[in-house]
This record gives structure tokens, C-alpha cells and sequence, in this order.
């Protein structure tokens, strides 16, 4: 990553932008607004899936599921391999199993 960077992207997330041969593909500036992006909504998700959960309404699987499928859709502000990574986030944030989640296109 870029030394002049205060932010640092964790390499599960820069990942998501590199070639088979481990090249990043998109300009270092691009990746660290994206992981911002993707962070934010993560821990904004936090607090939204403690409520379903805790109403009973669903499974930490099933909130988790629920989420990336809104979060995937057409229209959404980040890719399906984006939302995949803001899962896994989600997950560990909350302290819970990751989902398994349909392959990123």
C-alpha cells in the first residue's frame, strides 16, 4: 500500500482489487475511499443487526444473509465483492459466525 496513506486497508480488502499475481489493479487512492466506504457501513450495520436479531426475527445467520442481499442488490453504492468483504466484517464485528455467501461475480 501507499506509504503517504494514513489509512491503511487490511489486506483482505485491498485484495478484492489485485490481479491473480497479487498486482493492485486500481489506483491506491480509489481503494482506501472504497474501504472507508465499506468500514463505514459495516460498523453502521452493527446496531441495526442487533436489533433485528435480538427481536427475534431471524438467525445472526439469516440478519447477516438479509443484509448482503440488500447491500448487493442493483443500485447499491458498492459491488458484490464489496458487500461480501462488509459482511465478513459485519460478522466478526459482532462477534458472530460469517455466512456463507454466494461467489462475487
Amino acid at each position: 500500500m501507499d506509504d503517504t496513506s494514513q489509512i491503511q486497508p487490511p489486506d483482505s480488502f485491498a485484495d478484492l482489487f489485485r490481479s491473480r499475481a497479487g498486482i493492485l489493479k486500481t489506483p491506491i487512492a480509489e481503494v482506501v475511499a472504497r474501504y472507508e466506504l465499506c468500514e463505514d457501513l459495516a460498523c453502521h450495520l452493527v446496531e441495526q443487526a442487533q436489533t433485528i436479531y435480538h427481536a427475534g426475527n431471524s438467525s445472526e445467520e439469516g440478519v447477516l444473509q438479509g443484509f448482503y442481499t440488500a447491500i448487493s442488490g442493483d443500485g447499491s453504492a458498492v459491488n458484490t465483492k464489496e458487500a461480501g468483504w462488509i459482511i465478513q466484517r459485519l460478522a466478526e464485528l459482532l462477534e458472530w459466525k460469517a455466512p456463507q455467501l454466494p461467489a462475487a461475480e
